[in-house]
């Protein structure tokens, strides 16, 4: 059996998401976050995936960007109202306080300049909500120590030369970055490795340390 389809079923019947195929863990902890009937931007939503769970189960109203032809065609062949844009050039378009949640999963280490992404997510929303691989995870430390070659794990199965991810970070880095942008950090999740969380009150060094993967849900500060 696998380790990681007990926690991803778990989680689904608490949101009550029906065929959900992927068993990416962070979507439904992502759905976990988002208030019912929201006004939701998914940025980079690939096959729309976290959007159909979305409006299954939260009833949201929800628009989606992609930048490639092929994952706009399935977001649109499910019946979900997705364009064709890219995070790095497009959000500058998009007005302020147009969403009330503007959700990148997965994507913010594939952006040319992150930190520009995020500032333009809490313009376009009142809150804005990021997953990410952790590429402080002992695993990847411990490849990159023992073959001192770039890692490749389920989080990140491409290799270095074949991957669209060019700014890899990890939890305490992204951490940093909230606190240089002065956005609030309303709460954050770190998945191991079978995707279960790990305790709130463990320090950060442990989340940066055996967290494979995080989740952040931010707002202004006040």
């Amino acid at each position: 059996m696998n380790m990681q389809a007990r926690p991803y079923r778990e989680l689904a019947a608490a949101n009550g998401a029906r065929n959900t195929t992927s068993g990416r863990v962070d979507l439904l902890v992502v759905a976990q976050m988002v208030e019912p009937g929201s006004r939701v931007l998914d940025v980079g939503c690939g096959d729309g995936e976290l959007l159909k769970i979305l409006t299954e189960t939260k009833n949201v109203d929800g628009r989606g960007i992609e930048i490639s032809r092929e994952g706009v065609n399935f977001c649109v062949a499910k019946g979900l109202a997705v364009i064709q844009g890219d995070a790095d050039t497009d959000l500058a378009d998009y007005p302020d306080d147009a969403f009330d949640y503007v959700i990148l999963s997965q994507t913010l280490q594939a952006t040319w300049q992150p930190r520009v992404v995020l500032e333009h997510m809490l313009r376009i929303g009142e809150r804005a909500i990021v997953s990410f691989p952790n590429f402080g995870h002992w695993k990847i430390r411990l490849m990159l120590l023992l073959f001192g070659r770039m890692p490749r794990t389920a989080n990140l199965p491409e290799t270095w030369y074949n991957t669209q991810n060019i700014h890899f970070c990890t939890i305490r880095d992204f951490r940093d970055l909230c606190n240089e942008v002065g956005v609030k950090i309303e709460t954050a999740v770190a998945l191991d490795a079978w995707g279960r969380k790990l305790r709130l009150n463990f320090p950060w060094w442990v989340w940066n340390l055996f967290g494979e993967q995080a989740v952040f849900r931010l707002s202004r500060r006040r």
